[in-house]
């Protein structure tokens, strides 16, 4: 049964704490602008471009695994077993990617133009943000909203605190950005480490191989689903740069930032459905089965209109935001928005997958769609511009999406009937 109390109030958690997470990056455009150089603004993007880059290997997705085997219905103490397992996957592949960050320091730094000290600061924040999605995780899967809330905002205000402080009071310029990102995510990683051990969901040893196994098994299929992921969502930004110019480049992601208020609410509504949808297809109810198409097809509906109505409405946003000298960006926001739309529409069915365990497949697609994502990107950056970029973009979420779906209705035996 839906309990839409329920759902109604986590969703509104998860938004307000998305929401306020997502205004960080908004509060310190002015101060960064203001007090960088475009040199280092252009730095503190390609480290944390670099970061999502390592976010990809690091942990090797076991997050996802370990949320997923609470639906196993295990006892208490093999689930922290499983969690601890989790957690040397994540030493074993820092260990390796410090090894390689070691070795190629130089040349990635000089291909960034970012100080070499800075790809080490990156695997480190890479890390313990695993280990903070993990906390997250956990708490999400047991639909303890107001905590991961709490812990998701207090982190950001704490990352605002620390930049200002660092950028304006003591005038460290780029690097205070990289510092206080860093000092942020090595406290929280911490405080999510004892939280753990607080509620008694980790146990380091002994080890098991068939949990190892397991978690490798589903976390190792998802890394080009990763790369895919950033293939879509990161690369755009590259060629911009490097084809139009940074003018443009600024220009696009402008809009960009204002498209991912979008993606704000759809990633909050599908941290509220996922322990409702997981928990009715383990029931395996055909009634309840029933009810969650029904509202999976009203979802589809209600987003993919919320993404028309922003060609009307995305450009006003961006004139009333932004101001004039920006007008460019309103020729874009409007595909940006209808690919954020798909992007929702594709977490509702990709959960399907994630149910079923079958993550190699989910990668194939994903993987696919960003590597077309380029192609359509090269082709079209020359003839449109900025415009075709963000219809490059547009096209390839559509694509994903409805190769999702196909791959959901495959690989589940519920029905997709309406009636």
């Amino acid at each position: 049964m839906l309990k839409s109390t329920g759902l109604l109030r986590n969703s509104t958690i998860y938004l307000t704490s998305n929401i306020l997470n997502a205004l960080v990056p908004f509060l310190l455009l002015p101060v960064l602008t203001r007090y960088l150089t475009p040199d280092e603004y252009g730095q503190i993007a390609m480290f944390q471009t670099l970061i999502t880059g390592l976010a990809a290997l690091t942990g090797l997705n076991a997050v996802g695994a370990a949320n997923r085997k609470f639906y196993d219905k295990h006892d208490v103490s093999s689930l922290a077993q499983f969690n601890g397992t989790c957690l040397h996957i994540l030493l074993l592949s820092s260990l390796t990617l410090g090894l390689l960050c070691f070795w190629l320091s130089t040349d990635i730094s000089e291909w960034l133009n970012i100080p070499a000290a800075w790809v080490y600061f990156a695997l480190i924040i890479s890390s313990t943000n695993f280990i903070i999605q993990f906390r997250l995780g956990q708490w999400q899967i047991r639909e303890r909203a107001i905590s991961f809330g709490v812990m998701q905002v207090s982190q950001s205000i704490l990352v605002l605190i620390l930049s200002l402080g660092l950028i304006i009071g003591l005038q460290q310029g780029a690097s205070g950005r990289v510092d206080a990102l860093m000092v942020t995510s090595i406290v929280y990683a911490g405080l999510g480490l004892l939280l753990l051990y607080r509620d008694r969901l980790l146990i380091l040893l002994p080890l098991k191989k068939e949990f190892f196994k397991e978690a490798l098994s589903f976390g190792v299929p998802l890394v080009p689903h990763v790369v895919g992921i950033f293939l879509l969502s990161s690369v755009d930004r590259f060629f911009i740069n490097q084809q139009l110019g940074v003018a443009e480049a600024g220009i696009y992601m402008l809009a960009v930032q204002l498209s991912l208020g979008m993606a704000v609410v759809f990633d909050a509504i599908n941290k509220a459905l996922v322990p409702w949808l997981f928990r009715t297809l383990s029931e395996n109810n055909p009634r309840q089965l029933q009810r969650l198409i029904k509202f999976t097809y009203f979802f589809f509906v209600i987003v993919f209109g919320l993404g028309g109505l922003s060609f009307i409405v995305g450009p006003w946003v961006v004139t009333w935001i932004a101001g004039p000298e920006y007008q460019r960006a309103t020729t874009v926001i409007g595909w940006l928005c209808l690919g954020q739309a798909f992007g929702g529409m594709y977490l509702m069915v990709a959960n399907y997958i994630f149910y079923a365990k079958r993550t190699g497949a989910l990668s194939a697609v994903t993987i696919s769609t960003g590597l077309l994502n380029i192609a359509l990107l090269v082709y079209l950056i020359e003839r449109m511009g900025i415009v075709g970029v963000a219809m490059a973009f547009s096209i390839s979420m559509c694509i994903r999406f409805f190769a999702t779906w196909w791959l959901a209705s495959r690989v589940s035996t519920i029905s997709w009937r309406i009636i």
